[in-house]
């Protein structure tokens, strides 16, 4: 089976800076695109970021010049570095990748449970 695991979540102050961290274990094959939504309270939840295995990102319009997505694919590991964030940027923030297994051969999008950022002074 695959896991994501996401750390890196937790309170900080306006115009602050935190960098979330997904690693996904077990049975790889590969790793397609992976990539970070997040969901306030009462919101749908939605794309932040997501980079493709040859590092493409695309960025949500609110998070451009302020987030940044990275990934190591020798640790099958990707990390979003948020700086100047904002109060709007309260959310639990979810990792998924679209991962290949090794056995049996399928590909599918695993998600992580989610890390909770709180933006707030």
């Amino acid at each position: 089976q695959v896991q994501l695991v996401e750390s890196g979540g937790g309170l900080v102050q306006p115009g602050g800076s935190l960098t979330l961290s997904c690693a996904a274990s077990g049975s790889i094959f590969s790793i397609n695109a992976m990539g970070w939504y997040r969901q306030a309270p009462g919101k749908e939840r939605e794309l932040v970021a997501s980079i493709s295995s040859g590092g493409a990102t695309v960025y949500a319009d609110s998070v451009k010049g302020r987030f940044a997505i990275s990934r190591d694919n020798t640790k099958n590991t990707n990390y979003l570095q948020m700086n100047s964030l904002k109060p709007e940027d309260t959310a639990v923030y979810y990792c998924k990748a679209n991962i290949r297994t090794s056995w049996p051969s399928t590909r599918m999008d695993y998600w992580g449970k989610g890390t909770l950022v709180t933006v707030s002074s």
